[in-house]
């Protein structure tokens, strides 16, 4: 089995990733993998936005069995299972967003996209591709739909999750602790700690305390709280 973790990011993104990316390559490391960035060439590739440069990932799985795509704004924690042990080789991989304060709208992308392109039985499961683990076989996924790529609201998260209903693939629902961005820590979920998590993700705004004013910031302090100075 090859392994790869890929993520997105160029050198607008570079203070965040200076933070982030070393973890990555630890982890990379200790799980058996490769890394890599999927950056500007990549996106030259795919409709010149950078949240399609996941797309690579088609071209990727011609040399890797597995992919795990993890965004540049999160956190792998020390104490993280391999996730390549841990999703079934099946499935796909991914923490669904249609729960809590997020259900309405992540639903009512779910059905723009079908009024859009065609019904493919899609009701549930909106996915986030921020944590998002495939194997060779769900290639299909990061095609094309009839030459076009989804240019509106959720974009790579609703034109793959469409693909995968499309091609109705197995989706290996990951709890919330393996990508636990500032929704999960709202009251309808009991208002967890983020530090009891796997990954953190620091997506959208991505502050989680007062005082804190930037995402860079909230990740540099919390590296220290869960890394130390290693």
């Amino acid at each position: 089995m090859k392994y790869l973790i890929t993520t997105r990011a160029d050198d607008n993104i570079k203070e965040m990733t200076d933070l982030t990316h070393p973890i990555f390559k630890k982890i990379a490391e200790k799980w058996g993998a490769d890394f890599r960035v999927l950056d500007h060439e990549t996106e030259k590739i795919h409709d010149g936005r950078p949240h399609f440069r996941i797309m690579k990932c088609h071209e990727l799985h011609e040399v890797y069995d597995r992919i795990l795509n993890i965004d540049s704004d999160t956190i792998i924690t020390p104490r993280c299972p391999n996730l390549f042990e841990v999703v079934p080789e099946d499935c796909i991989g991914t923490v669904l967003e249609d729960k809590g304060s997020r259900l309405p709208d992540r639903r009512s992308h779910i059905n723009k996209v079908q009024a859009e392109w065609g019904n493919v039985g899609w009701t549930e499961g909106y996915i986030n591709t921020g944590v998002f683990i495939t194997s060779k076989h769900h290639k299909n996924i990061f095609t094309p739909h009839e030459g076009e790529f989804y240019r509106e609201w959720g974009s790579d998260d609703v034109h793959i999750g469409y693909n995968i209903n499309k091609y109705k693939h197995k989706i290996f629902e990951l709890p919330y602790t393996f990508n636990h961005m500032g929704m999960f820590s709202e009251p309808w979920n009991g208002n967890p700690s983020r530090f009891e998590s796997y990954i953190i993700h620091y997506a959208g705004r991505g502050i989680f305390d007062s005082g804190i004013s930037s995402r860079e910031e909230q990740i540099k302090h919390d590296i220290k709280v869960l890394w130390g100075d290693k």
